[in-house]
């Protein structure tokens, strides 16, 4: 590894595990000092000894991004520790949110909200006070093919993710001048918690590279977007997911599908 986030000091949330948990470890590995910040405390204190372990520096937060007290105790925590915020990685969010639209109500929608959108409001502006009084910083919002596809049974899911992509780019322009930038990173069907055999199968006939995406398949991308190799990047989405969203339709429905394609010796 290239070191290319040596003595920048990284939060990210929901990294007790996947995507999260990949992406604070390879801060690690390139010289980050990570805050390890997830609402389960062991898997937190679990991921920060792994970094420690390999060679790296890193503390772990337990935090609910989703309440005010919680992140203002994270960043104080961060700044009394490594002295100030270079990079936050907004990643936390609730997954399993299946409900079909005419059985939603009102505590399934302001649960989902609050968790996957207003958390990216509340770590946002405590970094924002900090990066623009340094002048330069790097907020990396999670996002998902939600944001701009529908998934069935999960239109908070989808509202939430259409949201964090709308502030971001609201943030690029108001937080740009002061050196900060904001940019998305968008997820495909990831493996993040122990597919099935059956499942990652299922999956992978609908992405076009033939496969269901790893954790560590997002963690390159989240190092791009919060080193001086994306000084002048700001604002965009970087997709991660195979090619999902660059087809028209699935290969189940599709006139060409994959069974057309031909069988190479």
């Amino acid at each position: 590894m290239c070191q290319r986030l040596k003595d920048k000091v990284a939060i990210v949330t929901g990294s007790g595990s996947g995507i999260g948990r990949a992406i604070a470890v390879r801060y690690g590995v390139e010289g980050a000092k990570v805050v390890v910040a997830d609402i389960d405390a062991a898997k937190a204190k679990a991921v920060a000894a792994e970094i420690v372990a390999a060679g790296g520096t890193a503390i772990a937060v337990p935090t609910d991004v989703s309440k005010a007290d919680a992140v203002d105790a994270l960043f104080a925590t961060t700044v009394s520790t490594y002295g100030t915020v270079d990079i936050l990685v907004n990643n936390a969010g609730l997954v399993n949110t299946e409900r079909h639209f005419l059985e939603g109500d009102e505590a399934w929608w302001d649960g989902i909200i609050a968790v996957n959108l207003r958390s990216v409001w509340l770590c946002s502006s405590r970094a924002a006070q900090i990066m623009a009084r340094k002048g330069g910083g790097a907020i990396i919002n999670v996002s998902s093919g939600g944001a701009t596809k529908a998934h069935r049974g999960n239109a908070a899911y989808d509202a939430a993710k259409g949201g964090i992509e709308a502030v971001s780019r609201a943030m690029a322009l108001d937080l740009g001048p002061y050196g900060i930038r904001t940019n998305i990173l968008v997820p495909g069907s990831i493996d993040s918690a122990g597919m099935s055999e059956e499942a990652r199968k299922y999956r992978a006939d609908t992405v076009p590279m033939g496969r269901v995406g790893e954790p560590d398949d997002l963690a390159g991308p989240a190092v791009f977007l919060a080193s001086d190799d994306a000084k002048y990047v700001n604002g965009q989405a970087t997709v991660a997911d195979g090619g999902m969203l660059a087809q028209q339709r699935s290969p189940q429905v599709d006139i060409f599908p994959h069974s057309k394609y031909p069988k190479l010796s």
